[in-house]
């Protein structure tokens, strides 16, 4: 009897071997991704404020620079913090209050008197919108099946370039009518609070009821799913509660320890591809208006140029989709990202003919949108489950500070070395952490997640 215990399903592996309903997980998927739009929306925003906010207030572009890194390193205290929030009130609680806390003081931001407040208040929001991708990608991956689990994950970036084109499309727009950057900053909020709204009908997590002493309401959520989907039903064990998964360790230290304990080289593999990767992509989508402005475009039209860059990613989205289960993560990203690089280089290179470097910039944009949801879905897959929301939210959390300290470097070193130098240098980074996964990670396609 006891044998045969043990040899039952848990009620993880039930949920991960459902059949794929548009109904049921694609619902948790649509909703999830839309909270993944917001983040894109404002880190995006950054790149277009920086000109606006610097013209507003007579600062140079150093100065100007600081809205963007206070919100990135708001962001990624966010997306360590939430984890931990997650754990003790429920990730669809979690789920809800990020854009809520982002929307508040977006809407302060709007109102802020001077420069200083601005920029503590754009630290606030991010702190609110940096939960949203560590606690997304965790609740949708728990519900979605093991066999989509890559595209999902995968698709769920696809929320990225809407978001970003999104961001610049609104800013030229508002731009070329109301010229008034605050009320780009309002336009978001709206939008914002209906997601909120709709993210109320998100199932909580099983593991979480579980930990809570609720297994019973873990088990009708799982049997809810089996139902809904088509499933065969079939007894399943449940962990105790000391034994549920967390989506982060507690306190910090031990959320470090144990994530570098679990696979140092797993974890170095994990941050420096972070870093490498989304440092690229912040860099163009923080400094590239400017770069087109002063290669000879009017403001409106470096706006558009730049959304047009993160438009097109979606196209590399459906691509990486695609690929990402037949080619696995591995090659994907090792050929996509340097790729990208290289491609942005050419767009340095070009820039003394401005429609060419745009046209560029499309390339770089489709590109790069194949690397970053194979990174994403990569990563997330590294860790065990009781890992694997601290391990990819500190993950986020090197990549955000890295993005938000990286364009400070950066437009100081560009006027002294070129452009195309200090794109050349973070290249060289991109490949040495490319070079460290090929060597010390794992292939993770097709894996159950355990």
């Amino acid at each position: 009897m006891t044998n045969e215990f043990r040899r039952l399903p848990s009620g993880e592996t039930v949920v991960q071997n459902l059949p794929w309903r548009w109904r049921v997980q694609g619902k948790i998927f649509l909703i999830g991704g839309l909270g993944f739009m917001f983040d894109a929306w404002d880190v995006t925003l950054n790149g277009a404020l920086i000109p606006l906010v610097a013209e507003e207030w007579g600062l140079e572009r150093t100065t100007a620079a600081l809205l963007s890194t206070a919100n990135l390193i708001g962001m990624a205290l966010g997306a360590f913090l939430w984890g931990t929030i997650a754990d003790r009130v429920g990730r669809k609680k979690a789920f809800t209050w990020t854009l809520l806390i982002f929307s508040l003081f977006t809407v302060a931001g709007a109102l802020s008197p001077s420069f200083e407040i601005f920029v503590l208040f754009r630290f606030l929001a991010g702190v609110g919108l940096g939960g949203c991708i560590p606690v997304d990608y965790a609740l949708v991956g728990e519900f979605t099946p093991a066999r989509q689990r890559g595209r999902v994950l995968t698709a769920m970036d696809g929320w990225w370039p809407v978001g970003a084109a999104l961001a610049f499309f609104v800013t030229a727009l508002i731009q070329s009518t109301a010229d008034n950057w605050r009320l780009v900053l309002l336009t978001m909020v709206l939008p914002a609070l209906l997601v909120f709204w709709v993210r109320r009908g998100v199932p909580e997590s099983p593991m979480y009821l579980i930990r809570q002493g609720q297994s019973a309401r873990a088990a009708e959520i799982i049997d809810d799913l089996v139902a809904r989907t088509g499933g065969t039903p079939e007894p399943y064990t449940l962990p105790d509660p000391q034994d549920a998964p967390r989506m982060s360790a507690g306190s910090i230290g031990e959320q470090l320890a144990r994530i570098w304990r679990y696979d140092w080289r797993i974890t170095a593999a994990a941050w420096s591809l972070f870093f490498t990767v989304l440092l690229v992509y912040y860099l163009a989508l923080t400094w590239m208006p400017t770069i087109l402005a002063d290669a000879g475009l009017s403001q409106v039209a470096s706006f558009f140029g730049t959304a047009g860059m993160a438009a097109v990613g979606l196209l590399g989205v459906v691509v990486s989709a695609l690929l990402v289960e037949r080619v696995g993560r591995k090659w994907l990203l090792g050929v996509t990202a340097p790729l990208a690089v290289a491609v942005l280089l050419v767009v340095a290179l070009t820039l003394g003919t401005p429609s060419v470097a745009v046209g560029w910039l499309l390339v770089f944009g489709f590109v790069i949108q194949i690397a970053i949801p194979v990174l994403y879905a990569y990563v997330s897959e590294l860790y065990p489950t009781e890992l694997r929301g601290s391990g990819f939210g500190w993950a986020s959390t090197f990549s955000r500070v890295g993005a938000g300290v990286g364009p400070l470097v950066f437009v100081a070193v560009w006027p002294v070395i070129g452009l195309a130098n200090a794109f050349l240098i973070a290249g060289a980074l991109l490949l040495a952490a490319i070079g460290w996964m090929a060597r010390f990670a794992p292939e993770t396609k097709g894996r159950i997640l355990h």
